[in-house]
Parts: structure tokens; C-alpha cells; sequence
């Protein structure tokens, strides 16, 4: 019995022991009761030390957490892709916009901080970088940074913000001082690099071209390829942007097989050289182009490019020498979508063909064909038409590889089979003229122990007519003869499509002055504006050459450009409800500029057989009908929902940079997400 009192005992003193403990521990917070909770006190964020390595050098040395972007700590930026960009930016940019980028970025991830609050960087200066830079990100298909937004991030002087590029600009002060005698050589857009550059390096020169010759050079671009490439041109004008009364206007294509490269590097080449030279005060540029507005497309297919490196990097590896040269010929020339360029722009040389022995036929400005629509049209080529049709083009080239020739229409050969035949257009002698002008300024094309691939056999000092050489449908120079004003012929480069870098200078030298002379034949001929009696220009009258069954037809405000050979010319304008005009023309063989043959004509009284004559080719519509049913779009439309957009398109190069393991993707660095 004695057992069980001393075990209550036991009992008793362990409750005792833990009503002790609990009366000795502080009491929890309980809102019910007052004066139980204390308010809980938020420690305001204080000015601390800027700490992050790539920030370092700003002018201010205290920053704040949470930053503008909302990252709590030093460590949640540092996390960030945000710091991790503008970490590579210097070196992911080719070093240009360095450290102006980084500093901006560095504004924004760890702000200027004085007693005990944030300052925002100016708007100002955010906005002169973005114009500045851009074309940086644009080059390497990146978007333009969103924690860089310059109405987001940045406010107005009047809001009380800093320049965060203030140390920058101490700093080259102090190296202007220090350099005053003795300046740095300066790396401009102008250097040429005989080398062959990426599509992003191309983008890149062009831009610093228009930078660098901002008064004469402006870029634009015409659409995108496939892969949605930028088609990006260069014009050269003393009013860049403007057409100009009676200034004839001019194009340069290269590239338009991807692995026919000489082209596109030439006219890279070209825009550095007249940028540069015009400068420089070379007077024969600085006329040329204060006369003429010159455009300069590079690169039609940049997507072709792009698999030809490829293709020519992958052949190095293997040792078999005719298997290398198979995939140099070919890899690359068409499009992503397996389509060749100059094989897909619509065939008027066919129709032209077929209605020959019609009474009053034309071939000059035939209307585009319904049926062509609903084939497979190329972004690229659906792309140039508009452009050619968009501007009044006198002269053009297209480079090529694979011969060492010009090559004139027709294209396709007249010959009831298609076989190659000497198929001429009613401007023959004009098109010789000039093929010649080309051939004969080059280096070594007119000479007949150069010529090397299969225009050989009946090329003549370099010229050769296309029809003749290799009879083809679709073609880009046919197109626009006939369905514009524009005179283009095709300059052959090469029998090496894809040659070595160290032919890159060779072929500018034998080259560069070839360029500029067949610009300069854009002056040939005659040029003049067609009114009427009240001195109203009158569009869309015709411009016709006795002898010349090829009709140039009138732009805004009456203008006309018309390229002839030297010699005695009778010319008629006419128009409908006007009364013809006619004048005889001389023009001398050594006439440097054309001649200026202006027309009045008087109103007449239509005749109702005449209301529609010419103007419609039956079952074809009218020249302005151009993509009638939007059924370009509408195949644009069916490829992407037959393969899902994002799974085709491939990601930039350094997309897996910055895709963060367990984070999230930085989409905003995605240009067309």
C-alpha cells in the first residue's frame, strides 16, 4: 500500500514543475487581449553599398534593395538574366555601346541611392542610348531589353532624376584632355573587312553606315525572309527618304541564291565605299549621288546564306574533293522553303510570247496573272515585287556566281520547246549597251581567255543573252521589264560560287569600278515630265521610241526616264483623252547626262473604242491588280498552322545563355515572340 501513495507524489510534483514553466514563458501575442501584441515594426530599406562586380564603376557608390525591378536583395539580382545580360553585353555586341548598355542596365538594377532614397536615371539619357544601340540587338536578333524600357524605368529632368552615364562622360573628358595633341585612329563604318560576314554583322555595318553618312544613307527595310530575316536595304541619296523630281532611281540585289556570296559582299563592300568617299570629297561620288538615289539590298536570302556557311563548313571535314565542291555548288540556293528565287516571280515572258502576233501587243507593264497567286510564292520574292512596283526604278543588277558574264533578256528562250536560243527584247541594243557598260569597266571580264563556265560558247566580250546561255521561266529580270520601267541585268561574279575570303579583295578590286560605272549609265538616254496645257503632270502617259515596240510609262507628276542608245530617236508621248506629241531626238555617243525631252498635251475627246484599249490583257485584270484574293497571306497562314511557328523557328544563338536552370525563360529577349 505504501507504493501508491508515493507514486501520486511523483505525479504531483511533474505538474508542479510544468505549471512553473509555462508561467515563466512569455506570453503569445493574442489581438483579443490589449496590451498582449506589440506592433510589429518593418525595418525601412537603408542606402547600402553597391556590391554588384559589373556596377562598380558608377558614379555614386550607394544603392538600395528592393531595386526598381522589385529584386529584394543583392543576391535575387545577381540571380537575375537581367545582371547576367548586361554581364556578356560587351562582348555579346561585338564590344560596340560599351559600357553604355551595361551602365544603363546597372542604373536600373542598382539605383542611385542618397539619404535613405532611391533616384530614378533619366529618360533622356535612356532614349539617346535606344537610338544610338539599337541596331545593336536588332543586328543579333535580340530584343530590346525590357528592364532598359525608357518610359517604364526612367523619368523626366523635371521629375528629379540623375545621369546615369554621369562617370562615363568624366571619364572622356579627362581622356579628351589627356589626347588633345595626339587623337586615337578612329574605327569607322568605312573599314572595309575582307571577310565574309554574318547576317548580323551585315545588319551591323549597314546601320553604321547610316550613322556614319546620316545626311546621305538611310536603311530600310523591304520585309522578312521565311525564317523572318530582315531584308534590309541601304539607300544613298542627298535627300534620303524623298524621291526627287526627275532624279532616276537605281537598285543593286545580291545574294538571291544563298550560296552565290560574292554579290552580297560587294555591295556591302559598296555602301562603306560611296559612305566613305563621299566624305572624303571624291567629287564623281559626290555627284552620283547627289543625282541619282541608289538602293543596295545585299542579301535577298539570308536563310540560303545561312545553310551554304553550314553546308561549306560541314564539306571541310570530308576529304572527297568532288564531293566538296558538289555541296559549295548547291547547299543554300534556294530559300528555306527549298524554293529558287529566280525561278519564282511571275512568268510574263510566256504570255508575252503567246500574244506576239496580236495586233497592238505590248511587253511593258504586263499585268500579273491571277493563277500565279495560288502557286507557292516566297516571302522574299513577294516582297521585292512590291518594292520594285512601290518605287520607279530606271536600272537595276542582280549578282550572281557561277560564270563570269552579264547576262541581258530575255531569260526565256522564244524557241517553241524552250531550248536555248538567242531571244531578244525590243530593247536589244539598249541592254548590250548595257551589258558592255559593266564588262568592259571590269577588271578582266571582257577578255576572252577569262571567261570560265558555260557562257563560253556564245558570250561575246563578256555579254551574253540570257535566253542563249540557259533558258528558264520566272526570272527576276525578265519580271521587271515587263511589268515595269525598270532595266535590269544579271552581272555573273565567278565561276566559284562560294570563293575563299582571300578572293574577297580581288574580286572588289576587279570590281569596284564596274559598280560605279553602270550606275552612272542611269544618266543615259532621255528623262523629262509630260503635262498638260495647264502644266499638270499627267501619270500614266506613255513614252515611245519608234522602232522600240517597249512603251515607259509616266510616274507622279509626269516624270519619265528613258534609256537609249546613242543616235537619232523619234519620240511620241500619248495618253488617254490627249492628242500625241512627237519629237526627234539626237543623242550625241558621249553624252554623260540625259537628255531633257519634256511633252504638252493637249485634251481631246475619247473615243469609246479606245476607253479600254490596252489596258487589261482578258482573263489577267488590270496592272494595279496585285494580289487580288490576299491569297499571299492566306498560304502564309495554312504553312504556319501546318507546323506549329514555335517549334520551326529556331532560337537566336544565345538563347541557352540565358535560360536559367529551375528559372524561368527570359522570353523578353525573344524579338518576335
Amino acid at each position: 500500500m505504501e507504493y501508491k501513495p508515493r507514486k501520486m507524489c511523483i505525479m504531483l510534483l511533474i505538474l508542479l514543475q510544468m505549471l512553473l514553466l509555462v508561467s515563466c514563458s512569455p506570453r503569445r501575442c493574442d489581438p483579443g487581449f490589449r496590451g498582449l501584441c506589440k506592433p510589429t515594426v518593418e525595418e525601412k530599406p537603408k542606402c547600402t553599398d553597391v556590391l554588384l562586380s559589373y556596377c562598380d564603376d558608377m558614379a555614386y557608390t550607394q544603392t538600395m534593395f528592393p531595386n526598381i525591378l522589385g529584386h529584394k536583395t543583392r543576391e535575387d539580382a545577381e540571380a537575375g538574366a537581367e545582371y547576367l545580360l548586361i554581364s556578356v553585353v560587351e562582348s555579346l555586341l561585338g564590344g560596340e555601346c560599351n559600357p553604355d548598355i551595361r551602365m544603363l542596365g546597372c542604373s536600373v538594377l542598382a539605383p542611385r541611392c542618397e539619404n535613405e532614397k532611391v533616384l530614378k536615371p533619366c529618360r533622356s539619357t535612356c532614349e539617346a542610348v535606344r537610338k544610338r544601340c539599337s541596331h545593336t540587338f536588332e543586328a543579333i536578333e535580340m530584343a530590346w531589353p525590357y528592364f532598359l524600357d525608357c518610359d517604364r524605368f526612367f523619368v523626366s529632368d523635371e521629375e528629379g532624376c540623375y545621369d546615369p552615364l554621369e562617370g562615363l562622360r568624366a571619364q572622356q573628358d579627362e581622356e579628351v584632355v589627356d589626347n588633345m595633341e595626339i587623337p586615337p585612329p578612329e574605327e569607322t563604318s568605312s573599314t572595309m573587312q575582307f571577310i565574309y560576314h554574318t547576317n548580323a554583322q551585315m545588319i551591323s555595318i549597314l546601320k553604321k553606315t547610316e550613322e556614319q553618312c546620316s545626311d546621305i544613307a538611310r536603311t530600310y527595310s523591304i520585309g522578312r525572309s521565311m525564317e523572318s530575316k530582315e531584308l534590309l536595304v541601304i539607300e544613298f541619296s542627298n535627300n534620303p527618304g524623298q524621291h526627287e523630281l526627275l532624279e532616276p532611281e537605281i537598285k543593286y540585289i545580291g545574294n538571291m541564291h544563298g550560296n552565290e556570296v560574292m554579290g552580297r559582299q560587294l555591295l556591302i563592300y559598296l555602301a562603306q565605299y560611296l559612305c566613305s568617299e563621299y566624305l572624303q570629297g571624291n567629287e564623281r561620288i559626290q555627284t552620283l549621288i547627289n543625282t541619282t538615289r541608289i538602293h543596295i539590298l545585299p542579301s535577298m536570302n539570308p536563310d540560303g546564306y545561312e545553310v551554304a556557311v553550314s553546308g561549306l563548313q560541314d564539306s571541310n571535314y570530308g576529304d572527297d574533293e568532288e564531293d566538296h565542291r558538289y555541296n559549295s555548288w548547291n547547299i543554300g540556293r534556294s530559300n528555306a522553303q527549298n524554293v529558287d528565287l529566280n525561278r519564282n516571280f511571275p512568268d510574263l515572258t510566256s504570255i508575252v510570247y503567246s500574244r506576239r502576233r496580236n495586233k497592238g501587243y505590248r511587253t511593258d507593264h504586263v499585268p500579273i496573272p491571277d493563277y500565279y497567286w495560288f502557286g507557292k510564292v516566297a516571302p522574299e520574292t513577294y516582297a521585292v515585287m512590291k518594292w520594285i512596283r512601290s518605287i520607279p526604278f530606271v536600272l537595276s543588277a542582280n549578282f550572281h556566281g557561277g560564270d563570269l558574264v552579264v547576262s541581258y533578256p530575255y531569260d526565256l528562250s522564244k524557241h517553241p520547246l524552250e531550248r536555248n536560243m538567242f531571244s531578244p527584247t525590243p530593247d536589244d541594243q539598249v541592254f548590250k549597251l548595257l551589258a558592255r557598260t559593266y564588262a568592259n569597266s571590269h577588271e578582266r571580264m571582257s577578255y576572252e581567255n577569262a571567261q570560265c563556265g558555260s557562257s563560253r560558247t556564245h558570250s561575246q566580250k563578256g555579254t551574253i543573252n540570257g535566253a542563249q546561255w540557259s533558258s528558264f521561266a520566272g526570272g527576276m529580270q525578265d519580271f521587271n521589264y515587263l511589268h515595269t520601267n525598270c532595266f535590269e541585268v544579271t552581272v555573273e561574279l565567278g565561276c566559284d560560287k562560294f570563293p575563299p575570303e582571300e578572293e574577297l579583295f580581288i574580286g572588289w578590286h576587279e570590281n569596284h569600278e564596274a559598280l560605279i560605272t553602270f550606275m552612272e549609265a542611269a544618266h543615259r538616254g532621255i528623262k523629262g515630265i509630260v503635262k498638260d496645257e495647264e502644266g499638270n503632270g499627267i501619270k500614266g502617259a506613255q513614252i515611245s521610241v519608234r522602232g522600240i515596240r517597249h512603251d515607259i510609262t509616266t510616274v507622279e507628276n509626269g516624270e519619265y526616264w528613258r534609256l537609249l542608245t546613242p543616235g537619232i530617236h523619234i519620240v511620241t508621248a500619248s495618253a488617254r483623252g490627249y492628242t500625241r506629241a512627237m519629237k526627234k531626238v539626237h543623242l550625241p555617243p558621249h553624252m554623260n547626262t540625259a537628255g531633257r525631252v519634256d511633252f504638252v498635251l493637249q485634251k481631246t475627246a475619247l473615243e469609246p473604242d479606245m476607253q479600254e484599249e490596252d489596258d487589261a490583257i482578258p482573263s489577267m485584270g488590270t496592272y494595279d491588280r496585285f494580289d487580288p484574293y490576299n491569297q499571299y497571306e492566306r498560304y502564309i497562314l495554312m504553312a504556319d498552322l501546318s507546323q506549329n511557328h514555335e517549334e520551326r523557328a529556331e532560337k537566336p544563338w544565345w538563347w541557352n545563355y540565358f535560360v536559367l536552370p529551375g528559372g524561368p525563360a527570359p522570353t523578353w529577349l525573344l524579338k518576335h515572340y
